[in-house]
């Protein structure tokens, strides 16, 4: 693609850009993603059945409004701006969202149904409000630049702040919650920083490249026009698929660690109760720790690397994917030879393989440019709203798949790690390196036959136009 001249973003808008939903607001992800199952249970009193419903509805929910958040987006044009408007007040929205979500009011104390409707509305709204802060965050990158080298490095910063304050938060909330005397307090406190930065990229950022809302344009035409590209569906696929590599990469390893090594870790003619729990501790501990490391170099070092090697996304997926898939297929035979071998090659597969749930928001840039090629129209927020629902639709696989194919290998958590069958210890292993081996390898095979690529020349034309124009 032919050079664009830079646009000079603001040291400002890059870092309010990388801190916004990726800093305080990952944080509260972060924390509520691994914690809030526990919260619920034990604070409020909500059986583990009931919250499963509950999540399940939201979930549903939360796929299918990213369609309409984007659809809302770009048929909208406020006077503050068709996506820095949103920066103003969803973040406050998520404050109090956070307050409401993590406490347990009188009202309903005692009654089963009232806790279950006030956590499935809370929880829902949570939903609601991340996806109407995510969408015009993604769309403004768009039309702040049209240098792909800047998307890049601002979509880069962001996966480096995401990795870091998703580790912070999933590994530290225990000791944090201590500090500030309450869930309810953490989360307000991680909501004020969101708030902080959302207000500094509405007042950094500007939509220079936006075209002009036409009448009659919005609703199910805008999705039409998406939809319609033979082109785009592969792309959605590859969204969908990079959630659940990046999914079962970190929900499996747990399962690894603790049916696979923790069994062969322990030696029951030498070791007490309390002896065979701390081995298995330390076992999961050690393993999950190489796996959060790598995925923090994977963000915040190896990515701006591929990037800045490869120039585009999808080339810098090709070779992340050929190196991942290289990584777990020799895991898969050889993994249970040794444990330190296992943990620095789980640790490299996770350095070269984490980067694919943020290589692939590059792809949305190009999605945007295609449909303003092929269409001429501006669809930022419905192109980043069906990004959304297609990760969503990922999430859902990781969440169920995963324990669906333990269960059809004879999986039962009541047997403990000593007393799994066989069968279901290949199914660990499965889960572990098989299914995201071969996942990458559909991701692969996509990007080297990127249906994108073609258009580059024609649409870095377009870009130089434009940059003309605005000059």
């Amino acid at each position: 693609m032919s050079e664009i001249k830079k646009e000079g973003l603001s040291k400002a808008f890059v870092w309010s850009h990388a801190t916004s939903v990726n800093g305080g607001a990952m944080a509260i992800a972060a924390t509520i993603s691994t914690y809030f199952s526990l919260y619920v249970q034990e604070e409020i009193g909500i059986t583990a059945a009931q919250l499963s419903i509950i999540l399940l509805i939201c979930s549903l929910w939360d796929a299918i409004n990213d369609p309409m958040m984007g659809v809302i987006c770009d048929s909208c044009n406020p006077r503050w701006g068709r996506y820095r408007t949103w920066f103003t007040f969803t973040p406050v929205f998520l404050l109090v969202d956070m307050f409401l979500l993590f406490s347990n009011p009188g009202f309903i104390q005692g009654s089963a149904t009232a806790k279950c409707v006030y956590v499935c509305i809370t929880y829902m709204f949570y939903g609601m409000i991340v996806t109407a802060y995510t969408m015009p965050q993604m769309a403004i990158l768009p039309a702040m630049t049209l240098d792909d080298e800047e998307r890049n490095s601002v979509v880069a910063k962001g996966a480096g702040v995401c990795a870091l304050m998703f580790t912070i938060a999933s590994t530290f909330s225990t000791q944090l919650v201590e500090i500030f005397g309450s869930y309810r307090n953490l989360m307000c406190t991680y909501a004020v920083f969101a708030i902080i930065s959302f207000w500094v990229l509405y007042k950094t950022s500007e939509e220079r490249y936006v075209a002009p809302k036409e009448e009659g344009e919005g609703g199910l035409k805008q999705l039409i026009y998406v939809f319609r590209h033979k082109e785009i569906w592969p792309v959605m696929l590859t969204w969908c698929l990079a959630a659940i590599s990046y999914g079962f990469m970190f929900t499996s390893s747990v399962y690894y660690a603790q049916y696979i090594w923790a069994g062969k870790r322990v030696d029951f003619a030498t070791m007490d109760e309390a002896a065979i729990g701390a081995t298995i501790g330390g076992t999961i501990s050690t393993y999950m720790g190489f796996i959060s490391v790598g995925a923090l170099i994977s963000m915040m070092i190896l990515m701006p690397i591929f990037l800045k090697k490869f120039k585009t996304g999808y080339q810098a997926l090709i070779v992340s994917q050929i190196l991942t898939i290289l990584c777990y297929v020799v895991l898969f035979f050889t993994g249970t030879m040794n444990f330190m071998y296992c943990c620095v090659l789980s640790f490299i597969a996770t350095a070269v393989g984490a980067m694919v749930n943020a290589l692939v928001n590059v792809l949305v840039n190009d999605t945007i440019d295609f449909i303003l090629l092929k269409e001429g129209k501006q669809l930022n927020g419905v192109v980043s709203s069906v990004k959304g629902f297609a990760q969503k639709c990922g999430n859902t696989v990781v969440n169920s798949g995963m324990l669906a194919v333990l269960a059809l290998c004879g999986f039962d958590a009541q047997l403990g790690p000593f007393g799994q069958p066989e069968m279901a210890i290949t199914g660990t292993n499965i889960v572990r390196f098989a299914i995201p081996a071969a996942v990458s390898g559909i991701i692969l095979v996509i990007m080297i036959f990127y249906p994108l690529k073609k258009y580059f020349p024609a649409i870095a034309e377009m870009k130089a136009k434009m940059a003309a124009e605005h000059r």
